[in-house]
């Protein structure tokens, strides 16, 4: 989609708005939802059950959710990040904008995910994980004798031209990953040629890391750059999508929950911490058929969920990319070499 609808559920109630959410009331938590809808709003529910406390949540993409944290760094109107992308949140913590708080469920964490909290030394703590690949929709591949895509060299093949969506890295996450993920693999030089020669079958650069597969799964396009538990959902909702995890290997998401410094409700923060870092928390994802690997040993995955055992991950340079200053040069060389690119 060419525009992004902004949400903000309050109460059981989404309300499009402009820029930025009403200020909570005292006693309620106010969390900054990089979900999809029907996620953030049946953990609110969730969080309102188990708590017995109240939320507001405002839906943001990645890159809107820094863009307001960084906008009200003198007078936070949120409390919490939800979700960030690891690097995404250690930009924040760099500037002194995210608060350290070690939740007593670190313990029940896989090791990973209590590594990458102790990283980044409690500024952000894992909440799951998720495989980078793609997704096709196998009537329209056949219909238009397209070759099946197996790899990621495969899509700068010009038998694709405007036939893929992805997300642009600068307001998502997931495309951020993409683009960071394709560097390391081939070098930045032989990388940004290859974004460049595939710019050329992008028909559209979404605002939403998920929006191209949903696109794909309607028919809108061929195939779309997401994460596998995206393309997954779509197959389970009886779309004809194939998922794809890239021959010569992929990179992956961390996400993580992480608390505003300075937020209006620094204790609800510290308890909606402890609740997503939870079984009830986490487990709120197979109810609504998200497929992403949680971090907590003890919370359920779905069985469609897919294994990064079976799938060949590489080695991710977090610190590489993570800083501010890394991922600025990486959006601007993308802007100037790949989205500008003749097609």
């Amino acid at each position: 989609m060419a525009f992004v609808r902004r949400f903000t559920a309050r109460i059981g109630v989404c309300v499009a708005f402009a820029l930025f959410a009403v200020p909570a009331l005292a006693d309620e938590v106010t969390v900054l939802c990089n979900f999809e809808v029907d996620w953030c709003e049946a953990l609110k529910a969730a969080y309102e059950k188990t708590t017995g406390d109240k939320a507001v949540f405002i839906r943001r993409t990645d890159g809107e959710s820094l863009a307001q944290i960084r906008a009200e760094r003198s007078n936070p109107r949120a409390d919490v990040y939800h979700a960030a992308e690891s690097a995404s949140a250690k930009q924040l913590a760099a500037e002194g904008l995210l608060e350290a708080y070690k939740s007593p469920r670190v313990a029940e964490l896989h090791d990973w995910a209590q590594r990458i909290a102790e990283e980044n030394k409690y500024f952000q703590t894992p909440i799951y994980t998720g495989v980078l690949g793609f997704g096709y929709n196998t009537e329209l591949l056949a219909k238009k004798k397209l070759p099946e895509p197996k790899c990621w060299k495969d899509l700068a093949n010009p038998a694709y031209k405007d036939e893929i969506q992805m997300a642009n890295p600068g307001s998502s996450g997931t495309a951020f990953n993409m683009v960071s993920t394709i560097l390391q693999m081939f070098g930045e030089d032989e990388g940004f040629k290859f974004l460049a020669a595939m710019n050329k079958n992008v028909n559209q650069y979404t605002r939403s890391g998920s929006a191209g597969i949903r696109a794909a799964a309607k028919g809108e396009t061929t195939i779309g750059i997401t994460f596998l538990h995206d393309s997954v959902a779509q197959t389970v909702q009886g779309y004809p999508i194939k998922t794809v995890s890239p021959c010569e290997g992929t990179g992956y998401e961390i996400i993580s929950s992480a608390i505003i410094k300075g937020g209006p409700n620094p204790e609800g923060a510290r308890r909606w911490m402890d609740f997503v870092l939870s079984p009830a928390g986490q487990n709120v994802a197979v109810t609504v058929n998200k497929f992403q690997i949680p971090s907590n040993k003890n919370s359920q995955t779905h069985p469609m969920a897919p294994k990064p055992s079976e799938v060949k991950l590489i080695k991710l340079d977090l610190d590489k990319y993570g800083s501010k200053e890394g991922r600025d040069r990486l959006l601007s060389r993308w802007e100037n070499e790949v989205f500008k690119a003749p097609k």
